[in-house]
């Protein structure tokens, strides 16, 4: 066992392990921290507890000390610059004419380097940006291009139901959401429908996802073939949260479908659903990259 605090660097970012060293500290407190980008300022979002030395990766790093008020006034320092900085880059980006959108600028907690996050439809070629940079900053430069998907999360804002995005509110990390997750839920194939304010399938299509596969196992499909009360037919359209199915009877199939609920049917060939070429070229830009 190894006792760890974990800290987080960003409101909805990963919680990473620290040793303690000594340090009793609660949660919501800054503490300063040595990681792979040098000194940061995060904030302790687990306190003091003991874990499995195989849930950890030795050697851990050490924390530096509990924020001091110095510490506070420098990370309200540093917020202030980052407004300086991301003005001067968007000036510099429209002066070089280069596609990108600048998304967010970051000091490091010692400052000596500035983070600029953007996004852009192709690969950018910077290195003139940021040897103008350098020149003004006197700092490292690092430019880092991140998804569309990462710019909501970073900048946030409300969502289609009308609640702030959950990226910006829960999400640690995104989970894949794909196009046949929307089909097998039954949902409208139509990209505003489907779609966040990021223009990518909504993060929510994953929360029911495991229900819905089971709800599938256990009804059949549209297209298969079942034998029902009435004679055997061809289920032309189901609804998974109350188990009622419309059958084509093949005895009557000009007549109007006859409703069934899933229990009272006998499976004797199952169909399947895919995403066809033609929903894949309409909604392909919408899938996660």
């Amino acid at each position: 066992m190894a006792e760890v605090i974990g800290v987080k660097f960003k409101d909805m970012g990963k919680v990473y392990y620290f040793d303690p060293a000594g340090n009793n500290l609660i949660k919501g407190q800054k503490v300063i921290v040595e990681t792979v980008r040098g000194v940061e300022c995060g904030v302790c979002a687990m306190e003091n507890r003991q874990v499995e030395d195989e849930t950890i990766v030795k050697p851990l790093k050490r924390i530096i000390r509990a924020a001091t008020q110095q510490d506070l006034r420098t990370l309200e320092e540093n917020k202030e610059k980052e407004k300086r900085a991301f003005e001067i880059c968007e000036e510099k980006i429209r002066h070089f004419g280069l596609d990108m959108h600048l998304v967010e600028a970051e000091y490091t907690f010692d400052g000596s380097k500035v983070l600029f996050f953007y996004t852009a439809p192709e690969r950018v070629d910077f290195r003139e940006l940021v040897k103008s940079l350098a020149s003004v900053f006197k700092v490292r430069i690092e430019l880092r291009q991140i998804g569309v998907r990462d710019e909501a999360k970073m900048l946030g804002g409300l969502g289609v139901c009308g609640r702030p995005f959950c990226c910006k509110e829960f999400l640690h990390e995104f989970q894949p959401v794909s196009i046949k997750m929307a089909k097998e839920q039954g949902l409208s194939l139509n990209t505003v429908k489907i779609s966040g304010t990021c223009g990518r399938l909504m993060c929510c299509l994953k929360y029911e996802q495991a229900s819905y596969e089971y709800l599938l196992k256990h009804t059949p499909k549209i297209g298969a073939i079942v034998e029902t009360p009435d004679g055997r037919g061809e289920v032309v359209d189901n609804n998974l949260l109350t188990g009622m199915l419309k059958v084509r009877l093949d005895k009557h199939p000009d007549a109007a479908p006859v409703s069934v609920h899933r229990k009272t049917v006998r499976l004797i060939k199952d169909a399947h659903i895919r995403v066809n070429k033609e929903e894949l070229e309409a909604l392909g830009a919408i899938e996660d990259e």
